[in-house]
């Protein structure tokens, strides 16, 4: 199981970027994947997550109405569109899989995930 994710950049507060995430090695139609966070001196954060056979993302309540999820099963690719960005959401950003569904509760807790990628900075500053 491999993940990559890209898109990261500098953005202006209220700017706008798209994370793509390409995974190999398993299906997204069996994995639970999603995206995670970590700001400097903070602990790793869920951020969004499709589990399979659901199609109702899960997102963290601050990133709801502004962030996206979704995926392209024929290019093996995750993105997360994010709008409106702000200062907060500043970090860099992973992505991560496992096998299964993911209970409800236990979906944006990174202990729970098995696979991850190497990160991509996202920075929020005028």
């Amino acid at each position: 199981v491999q993940l990559q994710a890209s898109g990261g950049g500098l953005v202006q507060p209220g700017g706008s970027l798209r994370l793509s995430c390409a995974f190999s090695g398993f299906s997204s139609r069996s994995y639970s994947i999603g995206w995670f966070r970590q700001a400097p001196g903070k602990e790793r954060e869920g951020v969004s997550l499709l589990r399979p056979g659901d199609g109702n993302p899960i997102y963290k309540s601050s990133v709801k109405g502004r962030f996206t999820i979704s995926r392209d099963n024929a290019k093996s690719t995750l993105y997360l569109q994010m709008n409106d960005l702000k200062s907060e959401d500043a970090a860099m950003y992973y992505c991560a899989a496992r096998a299964g569904r993911m209970a409800l509760s236990a979906a944006l807790d990174e202990v729970h995930y098995d696979y991850w990628g190497r990160g991509t900075q996202v920075t929020v500053s005028s």
